[in-house]
């Protein structure tokens, strides 16, 4: 287990800025979680609106945040 959080975080966003973004290879992984959560059952859902309420919440509570920090910085 890493000790030094900083020092990781550090080589993982240099690591991440020396490699040009692929497409290709995200498609796979997209498609292999994909994949693995239909094997595991989790996909289809049974009920594509279930826990619609505390997303539209979250999202809610996210959005009052941000228009508060853009009020924030107009302000000064």
């Amino acid at each position: 287990m890493p000790r030094n959080w900083r020092m990781v975080q550090q080589f993982e966003d240099n690591r991440i800025r020396s490699q040009a973004p692929d497409y290709f290879r995200n498609l796979r992984i997209v498609e292999a979680l994909h994949a693995g959560a239909r094997a595991l059952g989790i996909f289809p859902l049974r009920d594509p609106l279930d826990g619609i309420d505390v997303d539209i919440r979250v999202a809610e509570v996210m959005r009052v945040h941000g228009l508060a920090r853009e009020d924030r910085a107009r302000a000064g």
